[in-house]
């Protein structure tokens, strides 16, 4: 929270977005595992505002929708027509109330700015007396952009000229206007009252209270962003990948400076939500989302993708592919491995390549190594199940749930059809299909008999390479003939 938290942070999130050309309203497009509008309400959160309004208009049921799941708390004002930006914030200003203090103004597409320096912004507001502070950047190049013209003596912002109404000097300028503003609430409210529409747009501009402050014989400011990119807006695909590359690697980096090795961060993605534990290691073509979160020293990847996912301390998640699991301390998981919601892995457990579990319980130190199935089951510890094991546990209208103890020896293509219970330390022979119950130290056959014709080649496929084989062997010492 802010030192001197603003009475009220105000974003604008109305706009329709038609560069993006998408149904989806512009600000509730995603980078690292949040929209838009949401990367931006929760920087203003962290000043601790007394209000936090979003101005909504197009698609405003949707936008609303989403604050209410995500945001709750958040207050929302209604532009039904796009009349411009200070006209959105007269509607906010008509939601709130009268707002004594500070008012900061936000677009709600600038996924990359942070509360650090929106809170910078209102203490430099607030400590220079200002009636409006604008947060400003200075950029490698200005172009298109509006540029920032400050008095020489007392630093003061006396101007933002467009690019196209510059001069040469001021085109010289590399110091340009972010749209985001620290205001005097009072100030604000009655400015937006004089704002004019006598504009080629026919809106009420924004910016254009600060000319009216100014005139006024109020003083206007401006705080410079640290970073440059903070300030960037989002009006197409191209600057949503680009935006959503900057905030991956600063997310990795921050990781990194807290003692997470991350081996290749250009193919790595994580979301904002994603935890680490030092000594963590990431391997390349890595994606982690959700509320991820991998402990000490456990490894992950290359090319494994985990969402809502726990990976214990030591664990090693390899080519994997898991969503809302829970994998145990020093447990291996993969290569090619698929672990479905509900999937629960024991201490020095192993899912090993080409299995999948759903809805499972698997006990510490037991092993499912390979080409397997798991489903709503419960296996204790130390027990393996044979390779190509299916548990077999929907009857096409419910599933059902099949339990193995402790200790138990599974054979190798098994079907386990649920509901059945397999008891601690039991056996079960390889090919056996499993539909009752095997009491604990039992073993369990359930296989037809063997039976081979003998010269059922030689008279069903005369002539056949094999025929000729089966033919040959019985003519060689020791053979059949």
């Amino acid at each position: 929270m802010s030192a001197n938290p603003p009475a009220a942070v105000i974003v604008l999130a109305a706009g329709e977005g038609t560069r993006m050309k998408s149904k989806t309203p512009k600000v509730l497009h995603e980078i690292c595992g949040r929209s838009l509008v949401g990367h931006v309400v929760s920087a203003a959160r962290e000043l601790g505002p007394e209000h936090l309004c979003v101005v909504v208009g197009h698609a405003r049921e949707q936008v609303a929708a989403h604050l209410e799941e995500h945001y709750a708390g958040t207050r929302t004002a209604v532009q039904y027509e796009q009349n411009g930006t200070g006209h959105a914030v007269r509607m906010a200003l008509e939601e709130l109330g009268q707002v004594d203090g500070t008012v900061v103004v936000v677009c709600g597409d600038t996924p990359l700015l942070s509360g650090l320096t929106l809170g910078a912004l209102a203490a430099t507001h607030a400590a220079d007396g200002n009636a409006v502070t604008v947060l400003t950047a200075e950029v490698p190049d200005a172009t298109g952009y509006g540029r920032i013209v400050r008095d020489p003596a007392t630093g003061a912002v006396t101007a933002i000229v467009e690019h196209k109404d510059a001069t040469e000097e001021q085109r010289a300028v590399r110091e340009i206007n972010s749209g985001v503003f620290a205001f005097d609430g009072r100030l604000l409210a009655d400015a937006l009252g004089k704002v004019r529409t006598d504009n080629s747009q026919g809106e009420e501009y924004l910016t254009d209270v600060l000319g009216i402050l100014r005139e006024a014989g109020h003083r206007v400011g401006a705080s410079v962003a640290g970073d440059h990119r903070e300030i960037l807006g989002i009006n197409n695909r191209v600057q949503l990948s680009e935006a959503r590359a900057l905030l991956n690697r600063r997310l990795l980096e921050r990781a990194m400076a807290d003692g997470v090795t991350v081996v290749d961060p250009a193919s790595v993605q994580v979301d904002v939500t994603v935890t680490f534990e030092r000594d963590a290691v990431v391997h390349p073509g890595t994606q982690l989302l959700g509320a991820t979160h991998v402990a000490e020293d456990a490894e992950v990847g290359p090319n494994t993708r985990l969402k809502d996912t726990k990976v214990g301390r030591g664990a090693r998640v390899d080519n994997t592919v898991a969503d809302s699991a829970e994998i145990g301390e020093g447990a291996s998981v993969g290569p090619y491995a698929y672990l479905r919601p509900g999937t629960r892995l024991g201490v020095k457990s192993k899912i090993g390549t080409y299995v999948e579990t759903k809805n499972a319980t698997i006990g510490e130190g037991t092993k499912v190594p390979h080409l397997s199935y798991v489903g709503d089951a419960t296996i204790g510890e130390f027990t393996n199940i044979g390779a190509a094991s299916v548990f077999v546990n929907y009857d096409g209208e419910k599933k059902h749930h099949t339990t193995i103890g402790s200790h138990c020896k599974t054979g190798s293509d098994n079907m386990f059809v649920a509901p059945v219970t397999v008891g601690d330390g039991a056996y079960t022979a390889a090919g056996s299909v499993i539909t009752k119950d095997v009491p604990a130290g039992a073993l369990a056959v359930a296989r037809g008999q063997q039976r081979n014709i003998e010269g059922w080649v030689a008279r069903k496929r005369p002539g056949s390479a094999a025929a000729q084989a089966a033919a040959t062997a019985a003519e060689e010492p020791g053979g059949e003939g």
